[in-house]
């Protein structure tokens, strides 16, 4: 296990401290990943985003900071600081950054 791994067990966190932003990127830092699941925090900067894929398991983001926008399977899903949103398996799925925008990504495998 890495030591960034270790570091974060068993103590207190501030989620939207542990990864930064950088210029023109998306940045991620992976926090757990099992056969089960992961959950990893993503920092992305104005005007970044993934384009539409799909994959073959559920996921919930829940957004730290900033704003974007996911579109669902064709949906249009606009989200901002605090709210979240889940990702259905197999359905596409877009994200397209409206200000600079950090979100934590749980991925439940079944």
């Amino acid at each position: 296990m890495s030591h960034k791994k270790q570091e974060l067990k068993a103590r207190s966190s501030n989620l939207s401290g542990l990864i930064d932003y950088h210029e023109g990127s998306v940045v991620s830092r992976t926090i757990i990943d099992k056969k089960t699941g992961s959950i990893t925090l993503f920092a992305f900067d104005e005007n970044q985003g993934l384009s539409e894929h799909t994959a073959p398991y559920d996921a919930m983001v829940y957004i730290l900071d900033g704003e974007v926008e996911a579109t669902i399977s064709g949906k249009r899903v606009p989200l901002k600081q605090g709210e979240m949103t889940v990702l259905p398996a197999n359905e596409p799925h877009s994200l397209a950054a409206k200000t600079h925008f950090k979100m934590l990504l749980t991925m439940i495998k079944s």
